[in-house]
């Protein structure tokens, strides 16, 4: 992995639930800092305790930072550098109040017994909004994003904006117009 200096001088572990994720529209990115020696891929990796996983405006995923509500999740780990998460704080909107990055804990393996709990971050939908799109999903949640939900995915370039960023997309979602 590249040379990391400071407080940043490990990788940080990185859960990857949506878009990001092999095989979906976002891993360009995830590839490209893979090709740069800033993200390594761990492997696949289930949430220790449950959460609700949505979909809302444009098919966009969001992971529900309400523990014990949902189901848990599956997804990827990744290790990051300190170039490769800004990179993913950026893409993921963390600076405008779209998702926030938060602590959780994952399981490699869940149906052995003893399997040890790795701390790992993932991005949330931002507090601001995160319970209000669980309610407005009816409080119905996925176990994982997958090609199905991905089909509902609209690609930023294509999204109808008429002014509005994605804050501004989320509020009207949550709000059912």
């Amino acid at each position: 992995m590249a040379d990391i200096s400071g407080d940043d001088s490990k990788p940080h572990l990185i859960f990857s639930y949506g878009t990001l994720k092999q095989g979906f529209h976002k891993h360009k990115l995830t590839k490209e800092l893979i090709s740069q020696n800033d993200a390594v891929f761990i492997g696949p990796y289930i949430t220790r305790h449950a959460y609700p996983l949505v979909c809302g405006p444009h098919g966009l995923p969001y992971l529900i930072n309400l523990p014990g509500s949902g189901r848990r999740i599956r997804g990827e780990l990744y290790a990051v550098s300190a170039v490769g998460l800004a990179r993913f704080d950026d893409l993921e909107g963390t600076s405008i109040g779209h998702y926030e990055r938060l602590r959780l804990q994952l399981l490699v393996n869940a149906d052995k017994d003893g399997a040890v709990p790795v701390d790992a971050e993932a991005y949330f939908a931002h507090r601001s909004f995160g319970e209000a799109m669980w309610e407005r999903n009816g409080k119905e949640g996925l176990t994982e994003f997958t090609e199905n939900e991905a089909k509902r995915y609209v690609k930023r370039q294509d999204r109808p904006h008429q002014g509005r960023n994605i804050i501004e997309d989320v509020r009207r979602f949550v709000n059912g117009e």
